[in-house]
């Protein structure tokens, strides 16, 4: 058998419009564990039954056959087309699956269903996942951050003990006199003053809805590496048809991702309100919405709340989803709306949220950092 009948074979599967090709040794296994999930048997009958123990058995397969990035789109199939869902439930199905975002999203939407004697295992999936994402964010997003935090504080008329000589000079050096064999500095470029024990309010405001899962488990990690940086206050607060305050949990992702409850309706306006009423100082707070703007709630009052919340002095931005899975849907009408009001919406990977942070530590137009890194951003007129 050729190397290209084989793989279109694979492609194809084993039914009346296939090759009719046989397979034989692990080419047959592979061929099997697809068969279960992706044909017409399956299909009709659930292909990998309503037994744990077979449905481990499947799930050890696949990672045995395919790699890493393959295997987390199978089991979400798995749990889509299969009605694997309430299966999870089971602690010893809990341990044969590849931790990953989306199952993560999947545990927190099943978290007053899970068993008691799944809780543990529940969990330790979880905090697999938040430790793995800890360690791909945490480094990057304390460097930018902190490096924002002491550009911002940085002066232009420094003290003379507080001056830069080395920036000075560089900065000055257009200004150089030959004659006199020095530098005039028209400009002087001084140390960063000593960050005060709070510079900046972070406030991440997440929309609890099911369709937001995987942009709550990433904003809960970045929540977490947020409370770390001392010269940040970082409040989390989450919200359904009701606002939950889970601040106290923020340095413990995976206690704050418990808190979560996934799914309901929405209420955006009722969250805004509450961040509103707890803003201590407006111009030195960036408030982050983490939404995909279908208010259930009062939506013109949610719009006028923005507003105001703008008018304060509050850096607010809009993020459609905080995850990698691309272009959101989203309320267009609401994130038109926002774009009115200087508030920027927009999609943002988990990899330039660090950037991001930055730039609104240091008020820039967020917009256009949005642009300047090809994002596309809600915009009026369209």
């Amino acid at each position: 058998m050729s190397e290209r009948l084989r793989r279109w074979r694979m492609i194809l599967g084993g039914g009346e419009d296939a090759t009719g090709v046989e397979l034989s040794g692990v080419d047959a296994r592979r061929d099997a564990t697809l068969e279960s999930l992706y044909g017409a048997e399956a299909d009709r009958r659930g292909g990998l039954g309503g037994s744990s123990p077979q449905v481990a058995r499947w799930l050890g397969d696949i990672r045995g056959y395919f790699p890493s990035s393959v295997v987390q789109v199978m089991q979400r199939d798995a749990m889509d087309r299969l009605g694997l869902r309430q299966l999870l439930l089971e602690p010893e199905l809990l341990e044969s699956v590849q931790p990953d975002v989306h199952l993560v999203g999947t545990l927190l939407s099943l978290n007053k269903a899970i068993p008691e004697r799944s809780r543990e295992t529940a969990r330790a999936v979880v905090r697999k996942v938040v430790e793995d994402l800890e360690k791909r964010l945490a480094q990057p997003t304390r460097q930018a951050v902190t490096g924002a935090l002491h550009r911002a504080n940085r002066t232009s008329r420094p003290r003379p003990s507080d001056i830069d000589w080395n920036r000075t000079i560089l900065a000055n050096l257009k200004h150089y006199q030959p004659e006199h064999h020095t530098v005039v500095p028209e400009r002087l470029v001084g140390y960063g003053r000593r960050l005060p024990q709070v510079s900046r309010r972070i406030v991440l405001c997440l929309d609890q809805s099911g369709s937001m899962a995987g942009s709550v488990v990433y904003a809960s990690v970045f929540g977490a590496v947020l409370a770390s940086v001392r010269s940040l206050r970082t409040q989390v607060i989450a919200f359904s048809t009701e606002v939950a305050d889970l601040t106290e949990s923020v340095t413990d992702p995976v206690e704050l991702l418990f808190g979560v409850q996934l799914g309901g309706g929405t209420d955006i306006n009722a969250a805004l309100a509450y961040c509103q009423g707890r803003i201590e100082a407006p111009r030195d707070t960036v408030l982050v919405l983490i939404s995909d703007l279908f208010e259930g709630g009062d939506e013109q009052e949610m719009r006028q709340r923005a507003r105001a919340l703008r008018a304060d002095g509050v850096q607010v931005v809009c993020l459609l989803a905080l995850d990698d899975e691309g272009a959101p849907a989203y309320d267009h009408d609401n994130a038109v709306a926002l774009a009115e009001l200087g508030i920027p919406a927009f999609a943002c990977t988990p990899d330039r949220f660090p950037d991001l942070m930055a730039a609104a530590i240091q008020r820039q137009d967020l917009a256009g950092w949005a642009a300047a890194n090809d994002i596309p951003v809600a915009a009026p007129g369209e």
